[in-house]
């Protein structure tokens, strides 16, 4: 008779070779826009905040971005539209306590553009409305549709809206990776808080650079004549 244990743990992914193998991978870039990243967006004008990190964390991003392209991932970019009338009363009550009335990433505004990097044709862009990426969007039936069992998270803030999106994932059975060079945040403490949380329970912290080094032995064993 067989182990119950065993068939439960049939078709689990184990280790991050079998997590990101880039048949069933997308990268989601979470939020690279002007208002969030840029000197002189909502978040440099209304918290002060330091953004000269935000072109070297492009930067990086983007070459992950280019590598898993090159692999054959899925690249999704979520797009943040948070016009005053499109937003639940909560978080716009506390957006307008804290933004004195500003408008972050109004439709069709240098705000929301995307910030450095953006999507090529044909890559999915997905608006969202609130801080997740999954919620109210059908970015589960895009990542469904394509067969996509992982995702690899990068983008901004690493506490509010890479969190959200990374946590709401799990909830929906994919597998999580966030390659703490390929997220930021204004405040340090909650960024920090934020990689420890997921590596102790949501998933794995790679840097990048592994990511890249992995897919690039994969295609050269695959290339490799037997």
């Amino acid at each position: 008779m067989p182990d119950s244990r065993t068939e439960n743990q049939s078709g689990l992914l184990n280790g991050l070779e079998e997590i990101l193998n880039p048949c069933h991978t997308a990268i989601v870039v979470v939020d690279m826009q002007n208002d969030f990243c840029a000197e002189n967006g909502y978040i440099h004008a209304t918290q002060g905040a330091d953004m000269s990190g935000n072109r070297s964390l492009a930067e990086r991003i983007g070459r992950l971005v280019k590598a898993g392209r090159t692999a054959g991932c899925e690249i999704v970019w979520v797009k943040a539209i948070y016009d005053h009338d499109l937003l639940p009363a909560p978080m716009l009550s506390k957006m307008l306590e804290r933004g004195n009335g500003a408008v972050c990433c109004a439709s069709g505004s240098w705000g929301a553009d995307f910030y450095e990097i953006s999507p090529e044709n044909g890559e999915q862009v997905v608006e969202k409305r609130c801080y997740s990426a999954f919620h109210n969007t059908q970015m589960d039936d895009i990542l469904r549709r394509r067969g996509i069992k992982s995702l690899i998270i990068t983008g901004v803030a690493t506490n509010v809206c890479v969190d959200s999106t990374l946590r709401e994932a799990f909830f929906h059975g994919y597998y999580i990776v966030m390659p703490p060079d390929c997220v930021g945040s204004a405040n340090m403490p909650l960024h920090e808080a934020t990689i420890k949380s997921v590596e102790f329970i949501f998933g794995d912290v790679p840097e990048s650079g592994k990511v890249i080094q992995m897919w690039e032995d994969r295609t050269g064993a695959e290339a490799t004549p037997r």
